[in-house]
């Protein structure tokens, strides 16, 4: 045998490859569309979300807040936001007003009548403009599945957010022992629990999800260290979730090997340039969000 393949053999069996996340992960890479894609589309709706698919997303990335009458919604805030509500009026709500329009304070039939898809957004002008309410969850999972197999596209991901905090717990959002029981019921009534992610900074829906529906994918959001380590995060939140998920900006080498370590996937948020996606991905992240997954094409 040539003395160089023999050389090479034996420098590859004395320095075995480190594992890292290519080599630990099976999955394919993730790519999210943040609130559908909301670069280009009015945020949490369905046209967004039909859009992102369209994209080749193979995860619609939304967030759920819940009604007066138990409905679980798509909405970021349970509120209006002033940056894209158009009052039943015609008239654009202002920012000192917007926190009273409480959206768990009124039924589905009343949020319908805002228009959440019309007033020109300040920081994403390439929105395509369109009237449109706040979806039901149950109606976007409908019409994604129905889209993608029209397409003939592979099934598509989900992972919803629980937009809640303990200092708004029967205020804003129910509890989080009731939230989580709501939104796991549309979850569970689609037959799509094994293709939903339910991510959250509020670890107590996610230790509720837990206990109660271990067989359920968690990611914890992280939006910065906050002097607590990615150690004392897992210790507070009591176990090991299957996603990491923090603000692009926290990502590093070693951040990455942590993960790994604990044999957790890391998918940040947002990311919304392609050098940074382009970064993020030779690092060896297991995913991307972002408000522009038409990035992901390029």
């Amino acid at each position: 045998m040539n003395k160089c393949i023999v050389l090479f053999f034996l420098l590859i069996a004395c320095n075995p490859v480190k594992q890292t996340t290519s080599t630990m992960a099976i999955i394919p890479f993730d790519y999210q569309g943040h609130r559908g894609c909301r670069g280009l589309m009015p945020e949490n709706t369905v046209p967004a979300m039909l859009k992102a698919i369209d994209l080749g997303v193979t995860t619609l990335e939304t967030d759920a807040i819940i009604t007066k009458d138990k409905k679980v919604i798509l909405s970021h805030e349970p509120f209006f936001n002033h940056e894209i509500t158009t009052k039943p009026n015609g008239v654009i709500v202002s920012e000192a007003e917007e926190k009273s329009l409480n959206i768990y304070q009124m039924t589905y039939d009343e949020v319908k009548r805002f228009d959440v898809g019309l007033k020109p957004h300040a920081r994403f002008p390439n929105q395509t403009k369109l009237s449109i309410a706040k979806p039901l969850l149950a109606d976007m999972i409908d019409a994604a599945e129905q889209y993608t197999k029209a397409k003939r596209k592979q099934p598509i991901h989900y992972n919803i957010e629980t937009k809640s905090q303990s200092t708004t717990d029967n205020q804003y959002h129910p509890a989080p022992a009731e939230f989580v029981e709501l939104l796991v019921s549309v979850i569970q009534s689609k037959n799509i629990a094994n293709r939903v992610t339910i991510q959250s900074f509020d670890i107590r829906t996610l230790q509720y999800l837990h206990q109660k529906y271990p067989s359920i994918k968690t990611a914890l959001l992280i939006e910065d260290f906050d002097k607590t380590s990615l150690e004392e995060q897992l210790v507070q939140l009591g176990f090991i979730p299957t996603v990491y998920s923090p603000h692009f900006s926290l990502v590093n080498p070693s951040l990455i090997q942590q993960c790994v370590n604990k044999k957790m996937q890391i998918i940040p948020w947002t990311v919304n340039d392609l050098p940074t996606i382009q970064r993020l991905k030779a690092m060896g992240v297991n995913g991307i969000i972002s408000d522009y997954p038409n990035l992901f094409n390029q």
